[in-house]
């Protein structure tokens, strides 16, 4: 069977037009301090970490006032089981996080809302989502990148005052970007808005809409059409999910997150007043990224109530369960999964606290920590809840509901390794974070030398570009040599006596830091302009700060803790122990830097493209069935039955 077309109002862009849609719509400068960014510069800037960040004592009041509300309807309320059951959140338990107000925890008390700091709505959706991972989606989706977001930062204070009120207690958001052959490269978006005097008319179909289902407020991104008065390109919009013209046709079911309302919604002509759109016309990639920047941190919150659930049930289960004498946590093989659990639980969580601090006190730009946060949580999650699966062996492969029929306790942890996996792919992918990540941490490369490495730029712009690029080097370079980790006293307050020397681990993050400067320079100087093609290197490049972010932030949390008297020891033994581990993972990848399969891959992946090796696939019936590889998305009315539903 031939694959079909791409739908037929798909735009064809070439690859530089994709890459250039993409580049007007992140942020251009630099207005605050970035921990992460210098440290892909190999300048290593604890100062900027370090005390770390602490919330006024008022945010905590609330914070924990609310945690506590919460703590008890997730105790009292909630079903996780029966979520899972029945693949729906019951009405009565949306209306129940309604009046208590869990749809507006980041949202402004002068609107209603509950106004959380971003460190308290995190640890609200942690604590949420370990009972109900799709009720932790179902309120990140609404507040993190649904409409109030967006509006909080772009919106007019007419748009304000209309919507947020109603986002803060009643109603539902969802966001609406994705469409049946647009992914991750919006430039090929096809959803059009046709101005029509006061109006805008959508027109098209998106896919994957996380909340659709329920929603009662949408934020869509759609194509203005440029014509005289309008500059065009892809806009947001606030529309009422009711309005007539929307149709949701379909209600998605996944591996996990099964009470997940996520559909498919069709527009046909929808009128959407001009005063509902956010921001001027071609800003709504850029509001998209700017509102992704802390948005993102919802997810790596609730892999980290996801460890904190790994840890609990490795530790209890693994202590009860005997193998040739002894507890299988008294077992080495066993023993390295509890560490791990135990050690990137911590650092998880510190990365994610740090981070969310970080955003709250606005005094530095965090948009690659929130995306290393993201990148690295969503990663490490899935790693963590594959280990407990292993660590519960064949009771970690059966449902929870079958171990209860038994008359077993009921451990959904092949539900938690389900449910986890999507976030690997939520709000970016993992490759995606990778290239994402990595253009920001080649910035000020790019800044100096873009031109250089510019196809299309002319020999004068190359030119000035290279003396630019000379004085930027010859103060830059000679800085990557030497450093204070090569110095053995460097951070003597991070080893206190009868604690774990956590200096050390500074003091080579400091090092790795310079290596990881001078290993991307060499990259730049031997590839140039192929560079964005290296995604392997580039990913191996991003993973690295990952690690080096994680640790940091675990060392400044463990001395957190011991200066306030909180589980100090405690806290520098579990930090000693991840950075350890992270050591090994950071000098493997620094091998594979320069050391890997990449070109060979590519050369066998064309012989794969090629039906090379199609006598590979003979032996095996493919169960698929019929249809196209991607659903028809062609502009018009619809032909369903519409399966949006309001909870009130």
């Amino acid at each position: 069977m031939s694959a079909p077309s791409a739908p037929k109002n798909t735009p064809r862009v070439t690859e530089r037009e994709a890459r250039q849609v993409a580049e007007a719509a992140r942020e251009q400068d630099w207005h605050k301090p970035s921990f992460a960014k210098e440290l892909f510069l190999g300048r290593f800037r604890l100062d900027l970490i370090h005390p770390h960040p602490l919330p006024p004592a008022d945010d905590v009041r609330r914070g924990e006032a609310f945690l506590s509300r919460l703590r008890e309807f997730c105790e009292t309320r909630i079903d996780g089981a029966l979520i899972e059951r029945e693949a729906r959140i019951p009405d009565e338990v949306i209306s129940g996080l309604k009046e208590l107000g869990a749809l507006g925890m980041k949202i402004d008390p002068k609107y209603g809302g509950l106004g959380l700091t971003q460190v308290y709505y995190n640890k609200a959706l942690a604590l949420v989502g370990s009972v109900s991972p799709a009720i932790g989606a179902l309120l990140s989706a609404h507040q993190s990148i649904g409409v109030p977001q967006p509006l909080k930062i772009f919106g007019s204070q007419e748009q304000k005052d209309t919507f947020l009120p109603r986002l803060a207690r009643t109603d539902i958001s969802a966001f609406l970007l994705t469409e049946p052959d647009v992914g991750s490269d919006p430039a090929r978006l096809a959803t059009s808005a046709v101005p029509d005097g006061p109006d805008y008319v959508l027109d098209g179909v998106k896919l994957w809409t996380t909340n659709g289902v329920v929603a009662d407020l949408l934020v869509v991104m759609a194509r203005v059409p440029k014509s005289e008065g309008h500059k065009g390109g892809i806009t947001a919009f606030v529309v009422e999910a009711d309005a007539p013209g929307i149709t949701v046709e379909h209600r998605n079911a996944f591996m996990g997150l099964r009470g997940l309302e996520n559909g498919v919604t069709r527009f046909h002509r929808v009128r959407v007043p001009a005063a509902n759109r956010i921001g001027p016309e071609g800003a709504g990639l850029k509001i998209a990224l700017t509102t992704l920047n802390t948005g993102r941190l919802s997810l790596p919150a609730m892999c980290v109530g996801a460890g904190k659930w790994c840890l609990k049930i490795a530790r209890e289960w693994s202590a009860v369960r005997e193998q040739w004498g002894r507890p299988v946590a008294r077992h080495e093989a066993v023993g390295a999964k509890i560490s791990f659990i135990a050690a990137t639980t911590f650092a998880l969580e510190a990365v994610v606290e740090l981070a969310s601090q970080m955003a709250d006190e606005n005094r530095n730009d965090i948009r690659i920590e929130a995306a290393l946060a993201k990148l690295y949580g969503s990663e490490m999650g899935c790693l963590m809840a594959d280990e407990l699966v292993q660590i519960r062996g064949g009771r970690g492969f059966e449902t929870a509901d079958s171990l209860a029929a038994r008359g077993e306790r009921a451990v959904p942890a092949e539900q938690l390794l389900r449910d986890l996996r999507i976030n690997r792919i939520f709000e970016g992918s993992t490759e995606i974070m990778h290239l994402l990540i990595a253009r920001e941490a080649v910035d000020a490369h790019l800044k100096v030398a873009g031109d250089i490495i510019d196809p299309d730029k002319p020999l004068s712009a190359k030119a000035k570009a290279g003396a630019n690029a000379a004085g930027f080097y010859a103060r830059w370079l000679p800085r990557l040599v030497t450093g204070p980790g090569q110095l053995p006293r460097t951070y003597g307050e991070f080893n206190p006596p009868g604690h774990p020397d956590l200096s050390a681990h500074l003091r080579y993050v400091e090092r790795a830091s310079r290596r990881l400067a001078r290993s991307t320079f060499y990259a730049m100087s031997r590839w140039q302009g192929r560079m964005e093609t290296k995604q392997g290197f580039l990913g191996r490049i991003v993973d690295i700060g990952a690690e080096l972010f994680a640790m940091s932030a675990a060392c400044v949390r463990a001395e957190l803790l011991r200066s306030t008297d909180d589980h100090g020891r405690e806290a520098y033994r579990l930090a000693d122990v991840f950075c350890h581990q992270s050591r090994v993972r950071v000098e493997e990848l620094f091998t594979r830097l320069w050391s890997n399969t990449d070109d060979l891959d590519r050369r066998l992946v064309d012989g794969v493209l090629s039906g090379a090796y199609t006598w590979l696939e003979e032996g095996v019936i493919d169960p698929s069935g019929d249809g196209p590889w991607i659903a028809d998305a062609t502009p018009g009315p619809s032909t369903r039955e519409n399966v949006h539903r309001t909870v009130r």
